[in-house]
């Protein structure tokens, strides 16, 4: 699958290297298959194979769902290369807050993604958030969705990638 990574600054389109592990609620968690390379793996499943997923060479992603409070997974997230935040449909904007929390209150320094109904019109706004990666809705073409953070230039409140907003930043005679 393609996604869009944020490399040196730029937006580029990468094949994604991450496999997801996300079983089912009623899933055997002590059974389910960790294949080799990175892995990207649901709360339930980190928790119920912590030992065994953190021995692993390879890298390691969480999966959040929109509805965990970021204070039960706060003590977590520095075990991860990557977190994938997950927006279930257009209207629910929790993990833009979550983004910015992870980024300035807890200083969390690998990469962060979006996933699920990702709006190519909001992907400016998630890498303002702290987001640098970002999985489009399958609707989009992901070279139109990339064309996504050229339709602002200019922001006026501060965020994870400005922190003076823009009155603070001009110049006056």
């Amino acid at each position: 699958m393609q996604l869009i990574e944020t490399i040196d600054g730029t937006p580029k389109i990468v094949e994604d290297r991450f496999t997801r592990v996300l079983p089912e609620d009623d899933a055997d968690l002590s059974a389910v298959e960790l294949p080799d390379g990175p892995l990207i793996v649901s709360l339930e499943l980190w928790r119920a194979r912590r030992d065994e997923l953190e021995s692993r060479d390879d890298e390691l992603g969480l999966w959040l769902d929109s509805d965990v409070p970021l204070d039960d997974v706060t003590d977590e997230v520095g075990h991860f290369d990557l977190i994938a935040l997950d927006f279930p449909h257009f209207k629910d904007g929790r993990s833009f807050s979550k983004a910015r929390l992870l980024r300035e209150r807890e200083d969390y320094e690998g990469r962060l993604r979006a996933v699920g109904d990702v709006q190519y019109d909001q992907l400016y706004f998630m890498a303002r958030c702290g987001f640098d990666g970002f999985e489009p809705a399958q609707t989009f073409d992901i070279n139109e969705a990339l064309e996504g953070f050229k339709k602002f230039t200019i922001t006026y409140q501060p965020a994870v990638d400005e922190e003076q907003p823009l009155f603070r930043r001009v110049e006056r005679s």
